[in-house]
């Protein structure tokens, strides 16, 4: 069922007893109800958010069910506009400044769940003349 399916519903047919006659059912009221999201699950890889300087990093955001459509706002902790809001960010080339929290939501149109952050960190290499 989808939302826009919620009305007042009736069957009418022909009725074939001692006399046959067109026959309409009362009227029943359907309502469909949005199914609630569920908690709200974030994955990275590489594994941890624990990724190398200039590589790639993608985080994955994930409901076990909801209808649709979702929409799947990234945010950073400190920035106001959302990142992206497809099911996956990816941040190519990470830099320094990229080490931070990230947080999902995933909004149905009516509610939204959030993700726990995950702690995103750079790892720069080690340099034995700098140390």
């Amino acid at each position: 069922l989808q939302l826009h399916r919620s009305g007042r519903y009736r069957c009418e047919g022909w009725v074939r007893n001692m006399v046959s006659r067109w026959s309409m059912s009362k009227k029943v009221s359907v309502t469909v109800h949005r199914v609630p999201l569920p908690g709200v699950s974030l994955s990275a890889q590489p594994p941890g958010g624990q990724v190398a300087l200039g590589d790639c990093l993608v985080l994955s955001c994930a409901v076990t069910t909801g209808t649709g459509p979702l929409s799947f706002p990234w945010h950073r902790e400190g920035s106001g506009a959302p990142l992206d809001t497809s099911p996956h960010l990816e941040l190519r080339h990470i830099g320094d400044n990229d080490s931070s929290q990230y947080q999902c939501r995933v909004s149905d149109g009516d509610s939204v769940a959030e993700s726990d952050p995950l702690n995103v960190t750079v790892l720069s290499e080690w340099d034995p003349w700098t140390g």
